[in-house]
């Protein structure tokens, strides 16, 4: 027999290069705080909350004491036809962050269920109301909603759509909102480009608006490399929505939780979805677990169809009692340190150091709100996404992890970080730019 025991063969990675990693691999053994450890002993500064989850750092504490105590004392219970404490305790308690109006919640396990999650409640919802032909779906391009089939069907990232066949039948999208000739270099939303929502207009002329059940956007587009929504696009979006009955879904699971200055992006931009899908900071990425926020009207509507069961959808892991202490203590600490608020305290100091960037080697754009930023580098003459990944791994071997997609260098830190620690950033992202050609 074969030893097996060191081999790095047996896991497929995702979303990875899996034989370029494993030629030379990144291994990360420990984390607390803002830090990384790596297995050769390295500090790494964390500069993209593990993966747009750990909003509140690593390691915290009272996450950690949380879960234990829990795990020892329910470690699981069904969800369907029974019930335990957690769930109903965390939803109510998230509800008070979340848009008045916003009242209920659909516990998932990741972002990607909370996503299909959504679109099955919109359809439903529709045939309820007497309106069983709102069945099409409207994302937009570069929309990154997960990977179950209706997430990527509503999406707009090529190469998470072009190997899995036709998809969902009956799914169109609207335009990107990136305009780098018009926007280059904007801190905040730009000013450009929210006669882009009147798109929504030309597909209900196209399909008529009583085949239509939902429109979802995230309300900027993270995976896709940062793309803000120009001033007024959102607002035109659900006034577009509105008009013709057309639910309209708020994809904040990166932007929730804290990444841009409120608890989410609905609250900063003052535009109320029917419904928010969320997961990642939920729970500080310490066990997985995804909410879908529910309008009273939606919630209402499946309440007052036939006696039974409303909808017949969910998970086995629902509302799981680990994962919802996990979510408890992690909304604890967003609310006693103030988290909430963290990115539009810092946000000033944020853009004006990320856009410092301005001017270093290749560096076509920043974009940039709250705590978050895309810097966005011209590819190399050896192809589209090369540079941004020579500058993500130059980054590492600095001391720092931001995130590449594509060209675009992503950075997404814990909202505890410290003044120092976005100069470092900064620091890292300029030098990785002047060593790579």
């Amino acid at each position: 027999m074969n030893d097996k025991t060191n081999s790095l063969d047996a896991f497929w990675m995702p979303f990875t290069a899996n034989r370029q990693f494993k030629a030379s691999p990144r291994i990360l053994t420990e984390a607390k705080g803002m830090y990384y450890k790596t297995d050769d002993g390295r500090e790494i500064l964390d500069g993209t909350a593990g993966l747009w989850c750990c909003n509140a750092g690593h390691s915290r504490e009272q996450i950690t004491e949380a879960v234990s105590a829990q795990i020892a004392k329910l470690d699981y219970a069904p969800p369907f036809q029974m019930g335990h404490p957690m769930p109903f305790e965390l939803a109510e308690r998230l509800v008070q962050h979340s848009p008045e109006g916003l009242d209920h919640v659909f516990f998932t396990n990741s972002g990607s269920e909370s996503v299909d999650t959504a679109l099955k409640i919109a359809i439903a919802y529709h045939r309820l109301r007497g309106q069983g032909t709102r069945q099409r779906l409207v994302g937009r391009e570069k929309g990154y909603h997960g990977v179950g089939f209706g997430g990527i069907s509503v999406g707009g990232l090529v190469n998470n759509r072009k190997f899995f066949g036709s998809l969902l039948n009956g799914v169109d999208h609207l335009p990107h909102t990136l305009n780098i000739k018009a926007n280059a270099f904007t801190k905040g939303l730009p000013e450009n480009g929210a006669e882009l929502a009147d798109e929504l207009e030309n597909i209900v002329a196209l399909h008529d608006a009583s085949t239509i059940a939902a429109v979802i956007v995230e309300p900027f587009a993270g995976s896709a490399g940062v793309i803000m929504p120009p001033q007024g696009y959102l607002q035109r979006l659900r006034d577009i929505c509105t008009k013709h009955g057309i639910l309209l879904i708020f994809d904040e699971v990166i932007t929730g939780y804290g990444r841009i200055g409120d608890a989410f992006a609905a609250n900063r931009f003052g535009v109320k979805p029917d419904m928010i899908t969320t997961a990642k900071g939920l729970t500080n990425g310490a066990i997985p677990m995804g909410a879908v926020f529910v309008s009273d009207d939606i919630y209402n509507t499946f309440m007052d169809g036939p006696e039974g069961i409303e909808l017949f959808h969910g998970y086995t892991y629902s509302g799981h009692p680990v994962a919802a202490a996990a979510g408890l203590a992690t909304l604890d600490i967003y609310e006693q340190d103030g988290l909430f608020a963290r990115g539009l305290e810092l946000e000033s100091y944020w853009q004006e150091t990320m856009h410092s960037l301005q001017g270093a080697p290749n560096i076509i754009d920043i974009r940039s709100l709250g705590l978050v930023a895309g810097i966005e580098f011209a590819p190399s003459a050896d192809g589209a996404g090369k540079r941004g990944y020579e500058v993500f791994l130059r980054c590492f071997e600095k001391g720092v992890l931001v995130r590449a997609t594509g060209d675009i260098i992503a950075v997404s830190p814990p909202l505890i970080i410290e003044k120092a620690q976005i100069d470092r950033i900064a620091e890292a992202i300029s030098e990785a730019a002047r060593s790579v050609s």
